[in-house]
């Protein structure tokens, strides 16, 4: 399983990543954990990101899981096309709702078990892979909404990873503060006293 995992946008050792890619280079950039911001607001951040990874030398492009809502076999053709999928931070629960929807979280659980592709992000890209989102609603609302979404907020994470990550924790970040609640919360718990790590950057 290829990983690389961030706490802020690409970290501080982005040439970890291309080790972990192939010769495919293209790069699916997912930002729906953006999708309840303004629409040029949300435009500017994925294309922060496609400069970002094309000075890399990757070819990104976003991959909009709206457009495959309720079209999970169509989106796993697409996903086919990809060597590579970078999720940008933002709501958490907003996400989890999209990989839900499009059927994205279990393509990817699959396809990265079969070693079949490679998975970066950052933030809400990395809490995701965990096997709770118990404890993020102390950083980000639980039930934030946007156009074609549903209601009900989902829990699960993805179980990628066996612990959750605290990102931004101690850092000049402006959800510091409260992610340093979240991790005050969750070390009372038996399941983060043992499954926590926090993260400046990864």
């Amino acid at each position: 399983m290829r990983l690389y995992l961030s706490s802020y946008r690409l970290g501080n050792k982005p040439e970890e990543m291309l080790p972990l890619l192939g010769d495919n280079k293209r790069t699916a950039i997912i930002a729906n954990a953006q999708d309840s911001k303004p629409a040029d607001s949300r435009s500017e951040r994925v294309q922060q990101e496609v400069e970002s990874l094309t000075a890399l030398g990757l070819q990104p492009e976003e991959l909009d899981l709206r457009d495959y809502f309720g079209k999970a076999t169509e989106l796993n053709v697409v996903l086919k096309d990809f060597g590579y999928i970078w999720v940008r931070g933002g709501n958490v629960f907003l996400l989890r709702k999209a990989y839900k929807q499009s059927g994205f979280d279990n393509l990817i659980v699959r396809l990265l078990r079969e070693d079949k592709i490679a998975y970066g992000g950052f933030s809400a890209g990395v809490c995701i892979l965990a096997p709770s989102l118990l404890g993020i609603e102390l950083v980000d609302p639980k039930d934030e909404i946007a156009e074609g979404y549903e209601k009900d907020v989902i829990w699960d994470g993805l179980g990628i990873l066996n612990y959750a990550v605290a990102p931004h924790y101690r850092s000049d970040h402006p959800e510091s503060e409260d992610i340093e609640k979240c991790v005050e919360y969750l070390s009372q718990t038996t399941y983060l006293t043992k499954h926590c790590v926090t993260a400046k950057l990864l």
